[in-house]
């Protein structure tokens, strides 16, 4: 009699653990983006189209010709990083910090960039068709720069990309 108690809370016992283990991933919260650290990398020709890279420091990186269009990029810091013909098309830039970086000749179309912030940057030649620049701080040369290409209509947030940068 004790022998069969003791198979049953046995049995008992592994179907328990069975059942938790099964069950246990449904429980666990995972983090919609896990923070990179690409510091000083050379990335070049890279590929992060439609990645989330929340909170992710790409500072010094070399990052000419990389494709980050549709990429989640809010909170990221690209401090003095070489963006160089980069695609940004459709790029969620909320919150960056584009301090010192290099954007020339690239791709910002469509891109939200509210509450960036992009003092020393530089967009020579950069495409801004229908990115929102709503509240990002930028130099007054810089801005002036680019409200002689402003055009379009974000279409995240539906605003024009003339107001988002204040030109008058």
């Amino acid at each position: 009699m004790v022998k069969t108690i003791f198979r049953v809370c046995r049995w008992i016992a592994f179907w328990m653990l069975v059942v938790s283990a099964i069950a246990s991933p449904l429980y666990i919260s995972i983090p919609s983006a896990i923070a990179l650290d690409y510091n000083k990398e050379i990335l070049l020709n890279s590929d992060f189209s439609g990645r989330d890279l929340t909170d992710s420091s790409f500072n010094h990186a070399n990052l000419r010709n990389s494709n980050f269009s549709h990429a989640n990029l809010e909170g990221v810091s690209l401090f003095a990083a070489n963006l160089e013909s980069a695609n940004l098309e459709g790029a969620n830039l909320t919150n960056a910090t584009l301090d010192s970086a290099r954007l020339s000749n690239a791709n910002l179309k469509d891109a939200v960039l509210e509450g960036a912030f992009a003092a020393n940057a530089k967009f020579d030649k950069a495409i801004i068709d229908g990115a929102d620049f709503t509240d990002v701080l930028l130099r007054r040369d810089e801005q002036d720069k680019l409200c002689k290409v402003a055009k379009g209509t974000n279409p995240t947030t539906g605003r024009e990309t003339r107001e988002t940068l204040m030109c008058f």
